[in-house]
């Protein structure tokens, strides 16, 4: 028994609990309800600043989406017109040549919004710019691009769509025949 009541001496002090006197308590009591008022507050706020950020960010994206709109519906209006020209004047060579300037319209609209495309034959693949749908042989170097499927574009130096090209394994050794 005394081996216990040595361990009990040696045992760390614990702190005292103190009281508080009656006015402290109020004053930590009115702090403490104060710091939650302001801790909901500011709960509130950052909830509304959320909603706030979602809502300008939705309508960023549809001005956005109008400008580019408003850039496109010139040609759309230009298409129906040579649609409706063509279906009452049966005049193909006009067609064509109105198609022609749409067309011309287009590439301006793009060229203003700073898109270019990739150039692709006769160049290095490069899978940051290229989508290689198949590997041939053939008498270029290795990895250069021979063929391409379907042209790609950048904007401000991002890809906007990689180029669908066909890529040389170049050239293959000739195979030896059997005797």
């Amino acid at each position: 028994m005394k081996e216990k009541k040595e361990t009990a001496e040696k045992a760390p002090p614990h702190e005292e609990v103190r009281e508080i006197p009656i006015e402290d308590a109020s004053s930590q009591t009115s702090e403490t309800d104060a710091l939650i008022d302001r801790l909901k507050r500011l709960q509130a706020e950052f909830e509304n600043y959320k909603k706030r950020v979602t809502r300008e960010t939705s309508e960023r994206e549809e001005r956005a989406t109008d400008g580019l709109l408003l850039d496109v519906l010139p040609l759309y209006d230009a298409l129906r017109l040579a649609f409706e020209n063509y279906n009452r004047d049966q005049d193909a060579e006009a067609f064509v040549a109105g198609v022609e300037r749409i067309f011309a319209q287009f590439e301006q609209v793009l060229t203003s919004r700073g898109v270019e495309p990739i150039e692709s034959v006769g160049q290095p693949f490069d899978p940051a710019l290229h989508e290689a749908l198949l590997s041939l042989p053939s008498d270029e170097a290795k990895n250069q691009i021979i063929e391409e499927f379907s042209p790609g574009y950048v904007r401000n130096g991002r890809t906007l769509r990689a180029s669908k090209v066909g890529v040389s394994q170049g050239a293959q050794p000739a195979k030896e025949e059997e005797a």
